[in-house]
């Protein structure tokens, strides 16, 4: 399906039932497809983000990822007061990209077309790129005191995971490129390669502990994933913001986009995702399953942790100290992008 199609039915989904929530206040779309030319294909492993505006300040839970007339959604809600100024939204790394373009879906009030036109005009101006960057920085820092405080070992290693990913986003911010989640690697490799640091590559992968993983290891640690993945979708009780992720509707993009990833030769690429997902499960499993079933699928993540070098839980702290201690190379090929970038204004 070409992304164009895919948004006609998504504005479809928007009007008929997001439009009719109490205080709805527009849509966007959200994330990569902002990046996509309308006539590019959307991958089946793909889903289609929209952020819906409430005037709520506590939305309830998001949709997340569902499948409407054939197109896998994944809908989130955020609040009005986020998107109250322009400058409010140039600098985050996570929301700017989805304005730098026309990407509008439902605008009742004006607000969000306004709002976009001015994220554009001055999305590219140096210091809101620095701005964004500063922001990625603050959301590793932030990950990286999880690693302490967490209350789980799961919620412990999620926090290292996206501490040391996050050190992909920094060249990407910086790059005017897609600070995408799931194949951050990916985007990070071409990024570096179109600037002249692909010797900056292998330092990414070895933080995050994957640079020697063989493409056949990763294989089996998704196998092992997948048989977790679908034990529990049907176990989740406590509700949380992840929920929708590991329901067979989400299935295609955490178990079939990384197949795809690894099949291709992308293994180490497809790492990120599997670490993040198997923690996720694990979390669900230790708040709604039976002990004998948390055990079952626990040696299973060990064995992917302990790939990474991390063999226990007393190994995080010190991994995060290696996130922090290589977070000055990362701001060195940041800033070294961001003066070379030609599409970023003075």
């Amino acid at each position: 399906m070409l992304v164009g199609h895919a948004k006609t039915i998504a504005e479809q989904w928007v009007r008929e039932a997001a439009s009719t929530l109490p205080g709805f206040g527009g849509a966007f779309y959200h994330g990569s497809t902002n990046w996509l030319a309308d006539d590019a294909a959307l991958p089946a492993s793909s889903d289609l983000d929209i952020m819906v505006v409430l005037a709520d300040p506590d939305p309830p839970q998001k949709p997340g990822k569902f499948v409407y007339q054939g197109v896998l959604l994944e809908v989130s809600y955020l609040t009005g007061d986020q998107l109250a100024s322009p400058d409010l939204v140039l600098g985050r790394s996570d929301l700017a990209g989805s304005f730098r373009a026309p990407g509008v879906i439902l605008d009742p009030t004006g607000h969000l077309t306004a709002l976009q036109r001015a994220v554009a005009r001055d999305y590219a101006q140096r210091r809101w790129v620095r701005a964004r960057c500063e922001h990625v920085a603050g959301k590793i820092d932030g990950f990286l005191r999880g690693v302490q405080a967490a209350p789980s070992p799961y919620d412990r290693a999620t926090a290292w995971l996206f501490a040391a990913g996050g050190t992909t986003l920094l060249p990407l911010v910086a790059g005017l490129r897609n600070p995408t989640v799931r194949k951050r690697y990916l985007a990070a490799r071409e990024l570096l390669a179109d600037y002249g640091h692909q010797d900056f590559y292998a330092p990414l992968l070895d933080l995050l502990g994957c640079a020697a993983m063989t493409q056949e290891r990763v294989a089996g640690h998704l196998a092992a994933l997948a048989e977790v993945f679908d034990a529990t979708g049907p176990l989740l009780r406590t509700p949380v913001f992840f929920a929708a992720d590991l329901t067979p509707a989400g299935r295609a993009v955490a178990i079939d986009g990384s197949r795809e990833l690894i099949a291709r030769g992308d293994h180490r690429e497809a790492i990120f995702w599997i670490v993040a997902t198997y923690s996720r499960c694990l979390q669900v499993l230790e708040r709604d399953a039976p002990a004998d079933v948390q055990a079952h699928y626990l040696p299973g993540f060990h064995r992917l942790l302990a790939d990474l070098g991390i063999a226990s839980d007393a190994d995080l702290p010190r991994r995060g100290e290696q996130v922090r201690a290589f977070l000055p190379a990362a701001w060195a090929v940041a800033d070294a992008i961001m003066a070379t970038n030609p599409e970023i204004e003075a």
